[in-house]
């Protein structure tokens, strides 16, 4: 389940990317097992040929960026000379030829690499760049919200699964506004589970709001902004302001704070 809600955060950053920026094809991957990176989502292609491709450390442009841990770009892949080129073929078969990557750190260990290509020699814009790195960052927030959650809140071997009972809870809170007859039901059993958990109530006397709470629950999963918007329904300029207001009430400076406050508070299981 971790690896599906990871790879859903890489797909929905890479639609950001590919709107965002206006390149024709984005594609990237995270880290299997520490050194090597296998590309598992593409957008734009029109070949199977980046597809699955095993990315390794210090080899090509992905691999040049993994190794620096810093975005690397070429104007013409196939003559660039700072590159190797192993991977000129998976390329030529794309016909990409103006390439960014850029990598996905998290407490400076890289995770991955987003790509975004044009299928001319252009130069690389700012604006281009500036959407890269912002896309990155996107998945950067989500893979450190749910590595820290995860480290904070693993269970005794023999304990319950508290992760599980979570991604109910927070799935709960989205489907209440769907079923309108069931929306009060769904919103009591939502809770019961926020008091389940039997944890100190250390921030008494904080309220949310219905929305605020729905927020939280979704960025606890790990989902970015853009992410909960969508299983929201709402826009992600909206979601900022709820993640504001209820960060602002938690006294909480980061997205990570909120959560753990909330949760101390007694608003989230």
């Amino acid at each position: 389940m971790p690896e599906q809600r990871e790879t859903a955060e890489l797909r929905a950053a890479l639609l950001r990317l590919r709107r965002g920026s206006g390149l024709p094809v984005v594609f990237g991957g995270l880290l299997q097992d520490g050194r090597a990176m296998r590309i598992g989502e593409t957008c734009g292609a029109v070949t199977p040929a980046l597809h699955g491709l095993t990315i390794s450390t210090g080899s090509g442009l992905g691999g040049k960026c993994l190794a620096l841990s810093r975005p690397c770009a070429v104007t013409d892949y196939p003559s660039a000379r700072h590159i190797t080129h192993e991977y000129d073929g998976p390329v030529a078969a794309e016909g990409l030829r103006s390439v960014i990557a850029v990598p996905v750190v998290v407490r400076r260990r890289v995770r991955g690499v987003l790509y975004g290509a044009l299928r001319d020699a252009l130069p690389i814009g700012e604006r281009v760049f500036d959407a890269a790195v912002a896309a990155a960052r996107d998945v950067e927030q989500a893979l450190a919200v749910r590595d820290e959650v995860g480290r904070l809140d693993t269970p005794p071997a023999t304990a319950p699964s508290w992760e599980e009972v979570r991604q109910a809870y927070g799935e709960l809170r989205e489907l209440a506004p769907m079923v309108p007859e069931l929306r009060e039901r769904l919103l009591a059993v939502c809770g019961r589970l926020e008091t389940a958990s039997g944890a100190p109530r250390d921030l008494p006397g904080v309220a949310l709001t219905p929305r605020e709470t729905d927020v939280l629950a979704a960025v606890a999963s790990g989902a970015t902004n853009a992410t909960a918007a969508a299983r929201l329904g709402l826009r992600p300029e909206t979601v900022k302001g709820y993640l504001r207001s209820a960060m602002r009430k938690l006294g909480a400076h980061t997205r990570l704070e909120a959560v753990v406050a909330a949760r101390r508070a007694g608003a989230l299981p």
